[in-house]
């Protein structure tokens, strides 16, 4: 089995879940923050529909410099649900396609997430995918569900029913 085997089934089912969740995210609530130190529930859901982009940057770049001002692309703020959900799908797509091309070699290749001149890790690109891409997610995903349910939005299950559904 390729390397990219096991994280390409693990990319569909997670982001099928990840799917779940950002619909169930109400716009209409979009300046919620469950804290004034967290983010607005329409920057965290998208942050998490940019999210998958992560796989194409590490497989496609030898390293990510966030000191750069040129490293992240000018995005328009996402206004709606269905902007979101478009946002979503089209990462993933673009993550499966570059998971789906890299070669085992291409996956073992040091990749550098750096701050100006620190480096801040370097890890094999199937790790950094990982951490960076997947991991990350994850977390904030975690988030959104407690946004959620301070929002008494219901869950959708992840991994089985969650205490909304029957």
């Amino acid at each position: 089995m390729a390397l990219k085997d096991g994280m390409l089934m693990e990319l569909k089912h997670e982001m099928a879940n990840t799917r779940k969740m950002l619909e169930r995210v109400p716009f209409e609530k979009a300046t919620f923050k469950p804290h004034e130190k967290s983010h607005a529930l329409s920057s965290l859901a998208t942050h998490i529909a940019r999210l998958p982009s992560w796989v194409t940057r590490v497989v496609t770049l030898p390293e990510f410099n966030v000191g750069d001002p040129n490293a992240f692309p000018k995005f328009e703020p996402l206004t709606s649900t269905q902007q979101v959900l478009d946002t979503f799908d089209k990462n993933v797509v673009e993550a499966t396609k570059t998971l789906e091309a890299a070669s085992d070699e291409a996956l073992v290749t040091p990749w550098t997430f750096r701050n100006g001149e620190q480096v801040i890790f370097t890890l094999p690109r199937v790790a950094a995918i990982r951490s960076m891409g997947l991991s990350h997610m994850y977390h904030h995903r975690g988030q959104l569900s407690v946004y959620l349910r301070l929002l008494d939005v219901p869950i959708p299950g992840m991994y089985g029913p969650s205490a909304d559904e029957k």
